[in-house]
């Protein structure tokens, strides 16, 4: 590990962004602010920029994360750029292969290409993705292609990556273009994401560097890390583990206003657990809604797991937690009502930082 002094950092930091979208907000807004924080994290040192799959979420405009990188491919230059992640189950793994294997044509070594199991949604807009008229499933399409059949379709999609199928395979004379069948080339790494053990072990297995959940999954992020690294195994990708993890942070100059904002996203969280997504309200609205004894307690858990308050507590928080967990790198995610309370959070985290 680096120091943790100020000044430096102890492991890279990231960006993980979910395209929220505040109430009296608009997706567009939302989106034009993604490319405006994605240009803010590549001038202020930030590692990578990842966008996530979700769908049916009205806070969320982050449904289709290709589109969304291609956009912010063209408004930057350096900085790593990646699906945090798609969710596999949901797409046929040929249309990925053909979607990044753009991306890396428009942005060549910069684009990571993370994986998930999960649907990113409830099972009936799971079943509405993959499903034709009358939500029966599309001819040649069994129930094991949802995140069940996740290994074969991994490996479908790595075999169009690379252009590899054996010789008599029913996918040998396929290609995903653009791609290596256009001559040598960088093809995007492969991460796997997780918030349980099931990918945790499949990355180790595979020898692919892992991005674990910590940001909604924290009590699972020990287990699934100590599983990850006992099930590495050294791959043409990796020599040792790599393993990154997402978690929720927010810097401001008062510790009482970062409360207050992190309270939007938490009160979105409590609406989305609870059957009722909708846009992520506003602090008025946080701080006037009524919250039940159980409430309270789900967003007081919710909360805890908020790396929040000024720069230097939050400096100190990250650090810890890099330390608790032994993460080779950090990628934030601020979920809050308004892009400019998001946008200066990172400026603050990078000021505490020195970078």
């Amino acid at each position: 590990m680096r120091g943790t002094a100020r000044g430096t950092a102890p492991v890279p930091l990231s960006v993980l962004d979910l395209a929220t979208v505040g109430s009296g907000r608009t997706a567009a807004e939302a989106l034009r602010a993604s490319a405006a924080l994605a240009r803010l994290a590549e001038r202020r040192g930030y590692h990578r920029y990842w966008v996530a799959e979700h769908h049916s979420m009205p806070g969320v405009a982050s449904s289709s994360p290709a589109v969304i990188l291609a956009h912010l491919a063209a408004h930057t230059e350096r900085i790593r750029l990646g699906s945090g992640g798609v969710m596999l189950p949901n797409h046929a793994p040929l249309v990925i292969a053909e979607q990044f294997g753009t991306l890396e044509a428009l942005a060549p070594g910069r684009v990571d290409l993370g994986l998930g199991r999960a649907p990113g949604t409830n099972s009936a807009t799971a079943a509405a993705l993959r499903r034709g008229p009358g939500g029966h499933l599309p001819d040649g399409e069994t129930a094991e292609d949802g995140a069940e059949g996740f290994p074969r379709q991994l490996g479908d999609l790595v075999r169009f990556l690379d252009d590899d199928f054996p010789e008599d395979h029913p996918y040998a004379r396929i290609h995903a273009v653009p791609g290596p069948v256009q001559g040598p080339g960088a093809r995007p790494p492969v991460w796997l994401l997780g918030s349980s053990g099931f990918s945790a072990e499949l990355a180790g297995r595979l020898g692919l560097p892992f991005a674990f959940a910590h940001h909604f999954s924290a009590a699972n992020t020990l287990p699934a890390l100590d599983l990850y690294r006992r099930a590495f195994r050294p791959s043409a990708v990796l020599d040792e583990p790599y393993a990154l993890i997402g978690v929720s942070a927010l810097a401001a100059e008062d510790p009482a206003e970062a409360r207050r904002q992190v309270l939007t996203g938490a009160l979105a969280m409590l609406r989305l657990r609870t059957g009722r997504p909708g846009l992520v309200p506003s602090p008025e609205e946080a701080a006037a809604y009524p919250f039940s004894p159980q409430e309270t307690a789900f967003v007081d858990e919710w909360m805890a797991n908020v790396v929040h308050g000024t720069p230097d507590q939050v400096r100190e928080g990250l650090n810890a937690l890099a330390t608790r967990t032994g993460t080779d790198e950090l990628m934030i995610t601020a979920n809050v009502h308004t892009p400019e309370i998001r946008h200066r959070s990172y400026d603050l985290i990078a000021d505490a930082y020195g970078f």
